[in-house]
């Protein structure tokens, strides 16, 4: 006798997958009901996080401008080969080189001019105040510009008479009244080591950490200041490489000629052999780089109060969690969850007092200091980093425990 044959059971239509933004969108966020029921942790750690974020855009932003500052002039250099001496070591303590090197690299094939730049400091007197500051004293041949500064080189002319100068009205200090006399025309005149010099145009540029400003002048009004230093001690060579001509040859054949005295380079080796000796030889990039880590370290250590609180006054719900089935690595979101949030909620008022700060410290104290993008998304990923770590570490009594344990 034949079975008859089995009929076949139809299954069940496959559940659509959702996408994960769609489960993401439906699940409870049991991250940030924890974070607002308790509103005043929820603020302590915002202002905590912000004041954190606040001194990382801090040290950041004041070792940014230090840099910068500090090689404004060096930036502003029109040459495509820089000549310096082999003692050199900042444009602010620069030893000489013969100028005489200069004119071996005229004579040189590709080469299309090789000019002198000198510099150094000088004590003036602000003719507003009658206070002395320090001042960079720059002179500069009148017959090429040795500057990308075109208020600079539209003025040229205004120095070929004695004992004028160019002043930079970014110069840090209260010079409101001379800016304003010089714009109108009128002249200002002050004391430069005990002389009388004119100020006759301005320009912008900025103070740095090294001097509070800079005036530009020729070089014979420049030589009239130090009477010991003669007109073939020169501070750096500008040279600049015909149009036709290959810069990486002319460099090599410069390097070959140059005595042991003299180091030849490019404009951007040399800008950056500048900011190294800041970042590097001096303490003040240490500095700036060790208040950047105490922040991190005092904006973890806050979250991880905050979430090790909550973590410990929640244990029962999450021992319920555990008992009934879950994960650690969902309960691990869970709290993961309330570190981003805090995270992005502490971000935002860090982000606004720091734009509040950086414009009083450009006001007070004339530096180049702004807010970049590439800052901005370091210290969000550095306090996303401070939160997650933070949210890690409080979790780890959780991840261990038993619900018996927790409920006994």
């Amino acid at each position: 006798m034949t079975r008859p044959p089995k009929q076949a059971t139809a299954k069940p239509p496959a559940r659509p997958k959702r996408p994960f933004w769609q489960a993401l969108q439906d699940r409870t966020p049991l991250g940030w009901l924890q974070l607002k029921k308790n509103r005043g942790r929820l603020l302590v750690a915002v202002a905590g996080i912000g004041f954190a974020d606040l001194l990382m855009f801090a040290q950041l932003g004041i070792q940014a401008a230090l840099f910068d500052s500090n090689t404004l002039l060096n930036r502003g250099l029109d040459a495509d080969i820089i000549i310096r001496s082999a003692q050199y070591r900042d444009l602010s303590l620069a030893n000489t080189l013969p100028r005489r090197r200069l004119y071996q690299i005229q004579s040189l094939q590709g080469v299309q001019s090789a000019e002198p730049l000198y510099v150094s400091r000088v004590v003036w007197k602000n003719p507003q105040t009658r206070r002395k500051t320090e001042l960079t004293l720059v002179g500069q041949s009148l017959e090429r510009p040795a500057f990308n500064f075109p208020d600079v080189n539209r003025q040229l002319n205004l120095l070929k008479q004695p004992d004028t100068f160019l002043f930079d009205r970014l110069t840090r200090g209260d010079y409101g009244d001379v800016v304003q006399q010089a714009e109108q025309g009128q002249s200002v005149t002050t004391e430069i080591d005990r002389r009388s010099v004119k100020v006759a145009g301005l320009f912008d540029l900025g103070a740095s950490f090294a001097t509070d400003g800079t005036l530009i002048t020729s070089p014979e009004n420049f030589l009239r200041f130090f009477p010991e230093r003669g007109a073939g001690q020169v501070t750096l060579g500008l040279v600049k490489v015909k149009p036709d001509a290959d810069s990486a040859a002319v460099l090599a054949q410069i390097k070959a000629i140059l005595p042991p005295d003299a180091i030849a380079s490019t404009k951007q080796t040399y800008v950056d052999l500048e900011q190294a000796y800041w970042q590097e030889t001096t303490p003040i990039g240490i500095v700036f780089t060790f208040g950047t880590v105490m922040a991190f370290v005092v904006g973890t250590v806050i979250v991880f109060q905050i979430l090790s609180t909550d973590v410990n006054e929640h244990m029962g719900e999450y021992a319920t969690f555990k008992a009934m089935g879950y994960r650690d690595r969902y309960l691990l979101w869970i709290v993961m969850e309330e570190a981003i949030i805090l995270a992005a909620l502490g971000f935002i008022p860090g982000l606004g007092l720091a734009l509040g700060q950086y414009a009083l410290i450009h006001n007070a104290a004339a530096l180049p200091i702004a807010m970049t993008a590439s800052r901005l998304l370091l210290v969000f990923c550095l306090t996303v980093i401070m939160c997650g770590a933070s949210g890690l570490i409080a979790t780890r009594r959780l991840q261990s425990a038993d619900p018996a344990d927790i409920f006994s």
